[in-house]
């Protein structure tokens, strides 16, 4: 019965992947790389590869930055409230550059965090714990974006 609701409303498991490359480049081994290339390789059939020039697509990144904003203080001037943001820039080219798959785009992700000094070690737990959730969101965007590539011959600025 369950099935049947879940199939009528056009419920479906995610699946494999179907990226516009049979293999791919990732430079570096940062968190956010690491992450990504571990769902490149769960979630497609497209082959990792150690060296841009065996790539059909290299993914490069261009910023990876994170920041915390002060959102609000305290009647008594202290800080209550943070916004904390992550943004990561990138794009998918063929091994040369002549070939755009995927221009450079940005996605910024942000998050609000109440904060109090009475609780400074559980807000620095919180807010990492934050920026790892934001991190696997970002993934999942990136994973979206790659699923959504097209190939065209634009010149990259």
């Amino acid at each position: 019965m369950i099935a049947t609701v879940l199939a009528a409303c056009g419920f479906h498991l995610r699946g494999q992947a179907e990226l516009p490359f049979e293999s791919l480049h990732i430079p570096g081994n940062n968190p956010l790389v690491v992450e990504l290339k571990r769902n490149v390789a769960a979630a497609s059939r497209t082959r990792l590869v150690d060296k841009p020039g065996e790539a059909q697509a290299v993914l490069g990144f261009t910023q990876e930055l994170r920041d915390k904003i002060i959102l609000s203080f305290s009647s008594q001037g202290k800080v209550s409230e943070y916004q904390l943001r992550y943004r990561v820039g990138f794009r998918v080219t063929d091994a040369k550059g002549a070939q755009v798959y995927l221009p450079t785009s940005e996605i910024l992700l942000t998050r609000d965090m109440a904060y109090s000094d009475a609780q400074v070690l559980a807000k620095e737990a919180e807010e990492a714990l934050l920026f790892r959730d934001m991190q696997r969101d970002m993934v999942q965007q990136i994973m979206r974006r790659l699923v959504a590539a097209k190939p065209a011959t634009v010149p990259i600025e």
